[in-house]
């Protein structure tokens, strides 16, 4: 006797077929949802930086120079993983260890884990750059493992400037746009897309210098917004 088709069910070709098309549907959307998520935790981390970066310059927390201005800080810094800069005859120099880290510290402990310059954090590299002297300063990076190492932001200029990046550990997978912040507390991104995005934390990864989201190549200079940077790549607010 002949079996109704209709009571079958479905075969195994079939619900494979099925489990295909469910899949197709689910992935690109999962992947979506996970790379706004990242985007919006760098957002949020950017700003918490922004905050953070006012508090300690507002405390004089570092003052390398003695004149009673606060300067801005790195991550190792910030979370209290390294030692505070500190002024030795009104000159910048290295706090010392188990004594002038920061108490309490305005950053997650999570922060001080800095490795090439940066951080890593929820599929985001997040770096932070501080001035050099003179009119037009350019950037340093954070010393591999936190705090200043042996080049010293510029006290005076260390006051006023600093900058910070977010880009995706693994662009197209981890995060699409790279961002930035400074003393301004103003947010931009571009749309970080093609073949030189930013993307990655280890040495030869294409990542942004100091100056990528200014008009000029120095920390002084005017943002880039609505207009392309130094990187020549568009920057555009973040509301």
């Amino acid at each position: 006797m002949t079996r109704n088709r209709k009571n079958a069910g479905f075969t195994l070709i079939e619900l494979m077929i099925v489990v295909a098309i469910i899949a197709s549907i689910a992935i690109p959307k999962l992947m979506s949802a996970r790379l706004s998520a990242n985007e919006s935790a760098a957002i949020a981390t950017l700003r918490s930086l922004s905050s953070a970066q006012a508090q300690v310059q507002s405390a004089s927390a570092i003052d390398t120079d003695a004149d009673g201005g606060g300067e801005y800080a790195y991550f190792g810094e910030l979370s209290g993983a390294d030692e505070l800069r500190v002024s030795n005859g009104g000159v910048p120099a290295a706090g010392t260890d188990g004594v002038d880290e920061l108490q309490p510290a305005v950053l997650s402990a999570a922060f001080g884990n800095v490795n090439n310059s940066n951080v890593t954090r929820s599929g985001y590299v997040f770096q932070i750059f501080l001035p050099t002297s003179g009119n037009t300063p350019t950037g340093l990076a954070e010393a591999t493992g936190g705090g200043a190492g042996s080049s010293f932001p510029d006290p005076d200029n260390g006051e006023i400037l600093w900058c910070a990046y977010a880009w995706p550990l693994d662009a197209g997978n981890t995060g699409n746009r790279a961002f930035f912040i400074n003393q301004e507390g103003d947010l931009t991104s571009t749309a970080n897309r093609g073949a030189s995005a930013y993307s990655g934390n280890a040495s030869g990864s294409t990542t942004p210098g100091y100056d990528a989201a200014y008009t000029a190549s120095d920390m002084s200079s005017a943002m880039a917004i609505g207009a392309a940077g130094t990187d020549t790549n568009v920057w555009v607010s973040v509301q």
